[in-house]
């Protein structure tokens, strides 16, 4: 139940942000922050570690904790490192909200349920990409078959990529979360350095270019991060699991890796407001997704 509360009254707190992979988590929480954060794609994966998105409004402060999608299945050292963080992401918040794809329940949504139940937080069920949903006289059966036998402390319909319902769901955020001074200041948008951040935008292009082409075999590490006047140099590392990999991320005459930099290049100088060199390169450590010791030094770490 939401208490009631005094409306003109400053809150903040902690939301965990929830779901199997590609429904929409990081589309939604870069709508809530006003700016992008989390990097995004149509692949399942894209978000591997735990972030922070800070969203501040006149009346409040949501700080939404990003988190790799939940899977059943962890074959990989990978897999469980995200599937830890994601479920870490629960404690020490002050509301769950579990986001799903309008239309679809799946094993895996059922999954993330079962973890936001026994962390005994409220739950906001979120159903996202309704504007996709063809059938929109399915959307009150869908609601019924999900709500029936869950428990849930609001029921939000949203479209994070169209910022549609959002602002609802700001409002009943909002409610959920103490009376509080802010938690950070209002410039802020992450926890993550601009170092971390600059990894995603190039990780970002990796996995919207690539896609079937390249397993999620692929991470980046920044090895330069320099402060040059106006001007920010980095050097960006392209690690890959195997030889061969190389060959399809550099593209015939080094094309694709060029034209990856490039977009990732534009990101980073849209995102920190400055001119950006980015000097990129491939390398290869065999199995590194499946190695504890190489998921560290990756900053693939608890």
């Amino acid at each position: 139940m939401i208490e009631s509360m005094d409306t003109t009254a400053y809150r903040a707190g902690f939301v965990a942000v929830i779901g199997r992979p590609n429904v929409g988590k990081s589309t939604l929480i870069n709508a809530l922050v006003g700016s992008k954060v989390s990097i995004v794609s149509s692949r399942p994966q894209t978000t591997r570690h735990r972030m922070l998105g800070i969203a501040s409004f006149p009346n409040g402060q949501l700080v939404l904790v990003d988190t790799p999608g939940i899977h059943a299945k962890q074959p990989r050292a990978m897999n469980r490192y995200m599937n830890r963080a994601a479920r870490g992401a629960v404690s020490d918040v002050h509301v769950a909200v579990l986001v799903i794809e309008a239309g679809r329940w799946h094993s895996d949504d059922a999954l993330a349920y079962q973890a936001l139940k026994e962390s005994d937080v409220p739950v906001v069920l979120v159903i996202n990409k309704i504007d996709k949903m063809k059938d929109k006289d399915g959307l009150l059966p869908f609601i019924k078959e999900v709500t029936e036998a869950r428990e849930f402390a609001s029921v939000q319909l949203i479209s994070a990529l169209k910022n549609k319902g959002t602002q609802d769901l700001i409002t009943t955020l909002l409610k959920f979360v103490p009376e509080s001074e802010a938690l950070y200041s209002d410039d802020e948008i992450t926890d993550k350095s601009q170092r971390f951040l600059a990894g995603e935008m190039v990780r970002e292009q990796l996995m919207q270019r690539l896609g079937d082409e390249l397993p999620y075999s692929a991470t980046v590490e920044i090895e330069k991060f320099e402060v040059d006047g106006s001007l920010l140099r980095i050097g960006a590392v392209i690690w890959l699991e195997r030889e061969g990999q190389k060959a399809i991320v550099i593209g015939k005459g080094g094309e694709r890796l060029k034209s990856i930099s490039t977009s990732a290049r534009i990101s980073m100088e849209k995102l920190f407001g400055a001119k950006v060199f980015l000097e990129t390169w491939c390398r290869v450590r065999d199995g590194w997704s499946d190695d504890e010791a190489a998921l560290n030094r990756f900053g693939y770490s608890d």
